[in-house]
């Protein structure tokens, strides 16, 4: 047992040398490697670091330069070309080697297309762009990088409003993570909107159908629904498609309100359309049905049932632009003296509350005057709230 033990201690010395003579070769390599990297690169780590994308692309630029046979570097100085907006270099810079190097492994070759691509649509060449998208979804390619390139290509096809196109590639598209619900009922009310448009009632019922099919709470397809029934004379029919959007969603009643207003009206009974309106208004205040009942309330009940309804809203749900119409009501009651001070503030409220009163988008804030369904900043569908709000546009 004490030979044994007195070997151990005659090897471990031994061994303590070997691992310090490795270390040292291994820091050796590693020096060696160090010096035979170019300070361009810690040039463009710096710059990348310190956010300043102008010095990094220089950086980069030299460091291409001297790596011709590197075509990993021209991937990332053309995505710091995309980042800041400049295409064409971008496309200059790859187009070449995809075009004449012949040394490229399929996985890089398909990372350059897919980034070629995506320069390709943001300069406006949707074309090329979707030429290499296409190769890219076609045969044997990894998955994650056609799906990718699926992605891109309904993009085209919404810009292009290729409706029946952009419905196959979201159904192919459809996974577990992301059902693409809400987009295929958008692309079918495009068609049955299209179609409507050229009175072909036949096909628009079709299309509302498999919106709902795809989404059964698309407020959009009862709308145009209750549009088709209007424009084949079907009151009743249409106030029914209007009304079910409560269940739906309620927010967007008002997109409704002057329709079923007209509705009632030409069926002779525009008391129950301003019973109807006035219920939804008191039930979800934040709808915008203000302006519809209002003239309506007047002409039946008079200027004064009308300006109470007037002043019922603004107290529930107070806003500039009521607040502008309650003075303005209330203007041809003053004395000339008290007039001109109420003409005042009145334009100044008024003025003030048409600047802030905007649909919004939620996903991007972007801001319009008109309501959109498809967002034309970030491209959400129903990303747009259907009642203005002059708190949301601060």
């Amino acid at each position: 047992m004490q030979d044994f033990e007195l070997w151990w201690l005659l090897v471990f010395p031994v061994f303590f040398g070997l691992g310090w003579f490795a270390a040292r070769v291994d820091m050796r390599a590693v020096l060696g490697q160090a010096k035979a990297i170019p300070a361009a690169y810690f040039k463009t780590l710096l710059a990348l670091v310190n956010n300043h994308s102008d010095r990094a692309v220089e950086a980069l630029t030299e460091v291409v330069r001297h790596a011709p046979r590197d075509h990993e570097l021209p991937l990332v100085l053309a995505q710091l070309h995309k980042k800041r907006g400049e295409h064409d270099l971008a496309i200059r810079l790859l187009t070449p080697i995809l075009q004449q190097v012949d040394d490229l492994q399929p996985s890089q070759r398909d990372a350059l297309r897919f980034e070629l691509a995506q320069n390709f649509l943001r300069a406006g060449l949707v074309d090329r762009a979707e030429e290499l998208l296409l190769h890219l979804t076609q045969g044997n390619h990894p998955s994650n990088r056609a799906h990718e390139a699926r992605k891109l290509l309904l993009e085209i096809y919404q810009q292009e409003r290729n409706w029946p196109l952009a419905i196959e590639l979201a159904r192919t598209l459809k996974s577990q993570d992301f059902s693409f619900q809400h987009e295929l009922a958008q692309y079918h009310c495009e068609l049955a909107q299209a179609a409507l448009i050229k009175s072909d009632w036949s096909a628009a019922r079709a299309h509302v159908a498999d919106a709902l099919a795809a989404s059964r709470r698309s407020c959009r397809a009862s709308l145009i629904a209750g549009d088709i029934e209007r424009a084949e004379g079907q009151w009743e029919a249409a106030i029914a498609r209007w009304q079910g959007i409560e269940s739906q969603n309620p927010d967007y009643l008002s997109l409704v309100g002057e329709r079923l207003m007209d509705a009632y009206e030409q069926q002779g009974k525009p008391q129950e359309g301003i019973a109807l309106l006035t219920g939804y208004l008191r039930q979800y205040p934040q709808l915008e049905l203000g302006d519809v009942l209002y003239p309506k309330i007047a002409a039946l009940s008079g200027e004064r049932a009308a300006l109470s309804f007037l002043r019922e809203t603004v107290h529930s749900q107070p806003s500039l632009t009521g607040l502008g119409k309650l003075i303005e009501a209330q203007i041809g009651g003053l004395d000339p003296e008290q007039r001109l001070d109420a003409e005042v503030a009145r334009n100044l409220v008024q003025s003030h509350g048409k600047r802030l009163n905007v649909y919004r988008c939620k996903r991007c804030h972007f801001r319009a005057k008109i309501f959109f369904w498809h967002c034309p900043a970030c491209g959400e569908w129903e990303s747009f709230t259907p009642n203005r709000s002059e708190a949301l546009a601060v």
